[in-house]
């Protein structure tokens, strides 16, 4: 009879397999896919490089695992925010301001999920979830055309020029960082954002003097 893990043997893998996930989406976001040996995910962990191998095959697999679970979370959250409350323009401006905020807010992974080399692997998740980008964006903007809150257009167009538009943006954001920016990127970004479906861009409200 073949042996079979216990459920408490089951479980350390299964806890050990989620710390290494942690330990490698830290080291991504610190020196990027291409440092991110098998060696320095493991010395992050505290374990032996061969254990890696325990739970996944190859480095290729866990850089796959490592970016599925980031971008999905991304992915996530901006469709909360899409599909939530408000009126569709407004949706689509809170949509593209969480998601600058969050990228300028954790820049070293938000730059490997957006643009930094990877390998061949991540680069097909990377296309993957783009098209999950497109497909929140896509249904926003038709929703607002079929509202009367948008100009008539082609929603996936629009939502393939705002996808590669917002992540186009944020690239040099992300690599030169500039704090001090951060709200102009943001600001902007949401400008154009809405100057690519056709929404009015709200004036900024001046500042108050003392």
């Amino acid at each position: 009879m073949a042996y079979r893990k216990t459920p408490a043997e089951l479980g350390r893998l299964e806890a050990a397999r989620e710390r290494l996930v942690v330990c490698a989406t830290g080291v991504v976001a610190e020196v990027g896919w291409g440092q991110a040996t098998v060696g320095a995910v493991a010395g992050a962990a505290g374990i032996a490089a061969g254990s890696v191998y325990q739970h996944f095959p190859s480095k290729a697999a866990l850089a796959v695992e490592v970016f599925r679970r980031a971008a999905g979370r991304e992915v996530e959250v901006l469709g909360e925010v899409l599909r939530g409350p408000g009126e569709p323009v407004e949706r689509l401006a809170r949509g593209a301001e969480v998601f600058a905020r969050r990228a300028l807010e954790n820049r070293g992974l938000a730059y490997a999920l957006l643009a930094a080399p990877a390998d061949p692997a991540v680069g097909e998740e990377r296309l993957a979830h783009r098209r999950r980008y497109r497909a929140l964006f896509a249904e926003v903007v038709g929703e607002g055309v079929a509202t009367g809150r948008l100009p008539p257009q082609n929603a996936e167009m629009t939502a393939a020029a705002l996808t590669g538009a917002i992540g186009e943006v944020l690239v040099d954001p992300l690599a030169e960082p500039d704090e001090a920016g951060t709200e102009a990127v943001v600001a902007d970004l949401v400008a154009v954002a809405l100057r690519c479906a056709g929404a009015a861009v709200p004036k900024p409200q001046p500042t108050p003097g003392p």
